[in-house]
């Protein structure tokens, strides 16, 4: 048995946009409700959730029959987290507050097998299928995606060098917690926020490095799309579900009245 190739990893290399969804909800049920939908990745987020490696590992299993990708956020960049996350088949991985290259580096490494990094091996393991993966030793590095995210301004300042270390597939902005770094927490759509943020996108875009973000709001996704954005996640399963129920309560509401 072969490794299977990872679409987001090579739609990334080849320049495709990818349009996602942040999956917080903690639920493998919840996950096999969004997961049709067809999404071209979805990130599930440890780390300001509940989950825990076993949902993680439900919400997985919930993907694994789609065209969606599913790259795993974990609380830190953490290499014991990371190599139980590949472990349990994670595609990928969206590691947070990166801000040097040496903390970089060191989230490339737990990625990688000695002697190209420092994640522990062991032979039958959900990812290589319990030992039937042939080649998965040998392929699985140039397949996982390995996402680094700026969060701060001093992030922003080293980003090309952080980019620039062996084995990133891709650099993501967090702009809310660079909105709380110059003052301006809870307000990540924030004109000075993307002041910041996208000048520095446009650097990591010329050197050929894929860059993305999350933004709840489809039109300004969409936008950054456009312009060079290659993966972007327009929604959150919390936020569509939190929207869709005040909808239908005022809808409801007005029809009464």
């Amino acid at each position: 048995m072969k490794l299977a190739a990872n679409t987001f990893t090579r739609a990334l290399a080849a320049g495709k946009k990818q349009i996602g969804l942040w999956i917080s909800l903690s639920s493998p049920f919840a996950s096999e409700v969004t997961a049709p939908a067809g999404f071209d990745w979805a990130l599930i987020d440890m780390e300001h959730t509940p989950n825990d490696y076993f949902s993680v590992l439900g919400q997985l299993q919930a993907f694994s029959g789609t065209t969606t990708t599913p790259i795993v956020r974990p609380e830190w960049n953490d290499p014991v987290t990371v190599k139980r996350l590949l472990d349990l088949g994670a595609s990928g991985l969206l590691f947070p507050m990166i801000q040097t290259v040496q903390e970089a580096e060191q989230a490339v490494a737990s990625t990688r097998y000695p002697p190209n990094g420092t994640r522990g091996v062991s032979g039958a393991v959900r990812a290589n299928k319990f030992g039937r993966v042939t080649d998965y030793v040998a392929r699985i590095e140039e397949e996982t995606t390995v996402l680094l995210q700026l969060e701060s301004t001093a992030a922003l300042a080293c980003a090309e060098e952080i980019a620039a270390v062996d084995g990133v597939s891709g650099i993501f902005f967090g702009p809310a917690d660079i909105a709380a770094d110059i003052g301006k927490v809870g307000k990540p759509m924030d004109p000075e926020v993307w002041a910041l943020i996208k000048p520095v996108a446009k650097k990591l875009m010329a050197r050929g490095m894929p860059v993305g973000t999350l933004v709840l709001d489809p039109s300004f996704a969409t936008e950054l799309l456009k312009d060079g954005f290659s993966f972007v996640a327009c929604g959150s399963d919390v936020s569509l579900l939190a929207k869709a129920s005040d909808k239908l309560l005022e809808d409801m509401q007005a029809n009464l009245s």
